[in-house]
């Protein structure tokens, strides 16, 4: 299952939080992850600094596991916005012969 990963800032978060070591420990997670096949994607958003990642995992579950092992998450500074994906269905109907 595909599964869309928006970050989010924990209100109240400190921006002293963000520490060098904490963030090549995210880095390195994300990492890990990436290597294991759970982190398909991943990217920065260009209009603020939030990660997006795509996660292949075989549920919800499995991919809040997989955000919650990430530092930032466990240091309480970060949180995630977790969206099932489907494959697009529409393409069908350029050959079922209904054009509505």
């Amino acid at each position: 299952m595909r599964i869309l990963a928006i970050e989010r800032d924990i209100d109240g978060a400190a921006a002293e939080g963000f520490t060098p070591e904490l963030l090549a420990a995210e880095a390195r997670r994300a990492w890990e992850l990436h290597q294991a096949g759970i982190v398909r994607e991943l990217y920065f958003r260009a209009d603020n600094p939030a990660a997006v990642l795509v996660l292949e995992c075989a549920d919800l579950d499995e991919a809040g596991g997989a955000l919650a092992s990430l530092p930032l998450v466990e240091a309480g500074l970060i949180q995630f916005d977790v969206i099932p994906l489907q494959a697009y269905p529409g393409f069908a109907r350029l050959f079922s012969g209904d054009e509505s």
